[in-house]
């Protein structure tokens, strides 16, 4: 299975042909006494480079998952749009992104004459960038609805498609598509219609991007004790801002949203989550002047170099009241729970192509005499690659598909519950799978994998992000017990009904048995562990966190995967992949609960080994 899992996508494969002419050349090179020793010797390490066709048509995985699920007209229109845009991405895009990596931003302090001028230079395949993201309504195809509730899925396979080519474009799509929802979610009142207009625009000329303005030298995602920011109103309604934003991704865009504290007549501004409101402001006015903004630096960062990404002084720029007063961490709620699915996208994505390079790269290194995908050992490293993307993938697209129903009032009050729970659960395990994967396929390339103009090292880089930007694992980790204590309990129970119609589907499948019957001593488990959990103290559950998010993605990633092998149609190779799946520990809090990870004093031996004998 390891080897028709990994090498059954169309194009991959290598011919006899290829592998004796390959073998051949060898044999020359070795026995030719005429060629200088130095050539014998460097001529069979040349490789060949991986190469992959159309995204789209070559993701099977992906293309099943549309043809399961979406009517077959909405699948007939969109399939082709897909193709198509497949192609583009193969044609142009991808040396677009190469380029924007090549020429990140550059910051222009002061003009030749002196003037304090504050410009960030973006290359010309940025700027395409944004052009492409309008014309193919990357963030316009959610809001116009054309497939109704399929919508929202739609898009989110564009940008799927879209991320690993985009040089980093995904980010500002991220928080304008983010921007777009909270505008839409305070039902777009006049003064924010032309803005709701620009940022879901397919004319190039007419689209904006959008900045999330929230991290401040206090805090990141403690917005509530650090932020600093002061509004103070003036007397035609608008406010001026006045604060320090210490990291601005996408500082190029057109607008922002941005929390920041109203000062009273006495200058005296509320303190905590409450005493926060939600801004709109514009970037530069019409002439393209800052808004009463100093950009201080560029960020030096480990990844995602294509983006500009600035620390900002507001020094009263004008902006627009859009949320209630003291209601603006529950108004950009919206736009948190966007931008964390687009960075379970990004995850996805990275995964996809990074494992997609190193199956093609298996079909053409030679090592020891035979291919790579001759290598039991290599081809099963593949295969756990590849399984892990398949629950990530089915996740994604779980939590995509219940956004759309809850666009389009067509989410039941389970439904709704569910993706409360989805979205950070999703976030902070694709995070941490996407890092892994990464780091896997690299490693599947040998020493080119470390080699900067491969791409590879890009890849690896801008993926390390993708567990901290939005909320770290830990910060998530909270806010899914949160989900639950807001709910009194009622987000477990429709987490384990969910997972409970799927396992009845999937027990009508002989073949899966063994898959089921773990998932159910893994529900079992996580039953026993929300009932022992419920008379510790506060600080258990804390402490469990972690491990209790990631057995929830654990145990639906494994039903999702054996609701998708149970389908009529589906292959040996899905069937393969829900085993594989729940062959792992499907249920990590219940072990650490086992060893008493989190019982009494856990929390005080964890300082002592953390610190040893230093003071506390």
């Amino acid at each position: 299975w390891d080897r028709c899992q990994t090498m059954r996508i169309k194009g991959i494969s290598t011919t006899v042909g290829q592998e004796q002419q390959v073998r051949t050349q060898e044999k020359q090179v070795s026995e030719d006494p005429e060629m200088p020793l130095a050539r014998r010797e460097m001529e069979t390490l040349f490789h060949e480079q991986p190469e992959t066709g159309n995204q789209y048509l070559e993701d099977s995985f992906l293309r099943n998952y549309l043809k399961t699920h979406l009517p077959p007209k909405v699948l007939e229109e969109v399939h082709q749009d897909l193709e198509r845009f497949g192609n583009r991405l193969l044609t142009k895009i991808q040396a677009l992104g190469w380029e924007c990596e090549l020429n990140p931003p550059i910051f222009r302090q002061y003009d030749a004459w002196g003037r304090r001028v504050d410009h960030i230079d973006t290359c010309s395949a940025w700027r395409s960038m944004k052009e492409i993201s309008a014309e193919e309504g990357l963030v316009a195809e959610a809001y116009e609805r054309r497939y109704s509730n399929w919508s929202r899925l739609y898009q989110a396979v564009k940008l799927y498609l879209f991320s690993s080519s985009s040089g980093g474009f995904s980010c500002p799509l991220a928080m304008t598509d983010g921007a777009a929802k909270v505008i839409e979610s305070l039902g777009i009142p006049g003064s924010l219609k032309n803005a709701f207009d620009h940022l879901t625009s397919r004319d190039p000329k007419k689209f904006w991007t959008s900045g999330q303005w929230m991290t401040e030298r206090r805090g990141g995602s403690d917005v509530a004790n650090g932020t600093e920011t002061m509004a103070r109103k003036q007397p035609d309604g608008t406010y001026r801002l006045y604060g320090f934003k210490w990291f601005t991704s996408a500082a190029d865009s057109d607008m922002a949203l941005t929390l920041a504290r109203i000062a009273d007549d006495e200058g005296q501004c509320p303190q905590g989550s409450s005493g926060l409101s939600l801004f709109f402001l514009r970037v530069r006015d019409e002439e393209g002047k800052l808004n009463s903004i100093e950009v201080q630096r560029l960020k030096d960062k480990l990844g995602t170099r294509q983006m500009a990404t600035a620390e900002l002084w507001l020094q009263g720029a004008t902006a627009e009241l859009i949320s209630a007063e003291g209601r603006g961490v529950a108004s950009i709620s919206n736009m948190l729970n966007i931008t964390r699915i687009h960075n379970v996208i990004c995850a996805v994505a990275s995964m996809r192509r990074m494992i997609s390079l190193s199956r093609e790269y298996a079909s053409r290194r030679v090592a020891f005499g035979k291919l790579l995908k001759d290598h039991p050992l290599h081809m099963q490293t593949l295969a756990r690659m590849e399984v892990q993307v398949r629950g990530a993938f089915l996740l994604m697209m779980e939590t995509v598909r219940l956004l759309g129903l809850a666009e389009t009032n067509k989410a039941n009050e389970q439904d709704q519950l569910l993706l409360r729970l989805l979205i950070p659960v999703a976030k902070l395990y694709t995070g941490k799978q996407a890092s892994a994967v990464a780091v896997e396929a690299m490693e599947s390339f040998g020493g080119q994998g470390y080699m900067e103009d491969t791409g590879l090292p890009v890849i690896l880089r801008d993926t390390l992000v993708l567990s901290i930007w939005e909320g770290t694992t830990n910060v998530l980790s909270l806010d899914v017990l949160r989900s639950l204590a807001k709910s009194q309990g009622q987000v477990m129970a429709v987490f384990l009904s969910s997972v409970q119609k799927k396992l009845e589907l999937a027990s009508g499948t002989t073949e899966l048995a063994p898959a089921v019957q773990r998932m159910r001593e893994a529900v079992g488990s996580l039953t026993q562990f929300m009932e022992a959990a419920g008379s510790e103290p506060t600080v258990t559950m804390e402490l469990a966190a972690r491990d209790f998010s990631y057995s929830l993605a654990r145990i639906y990633m494994g039903a999702l995967l054996m609701e998708h092998a149970a389908r009529s149609d589906a292959s040996s190779t899905d069937t393969c992949a829900a085993l594989r799946w729940c062959n792992q520990e499907l249920c990590p809090v219940a072990a650490e609960l086992r060893s008493s990870t989190y019982g009494a004093g856990a929390a005080r031996w964890d300082s002592a080994l953390v610190f040893g004998g230093s003071r506390l």
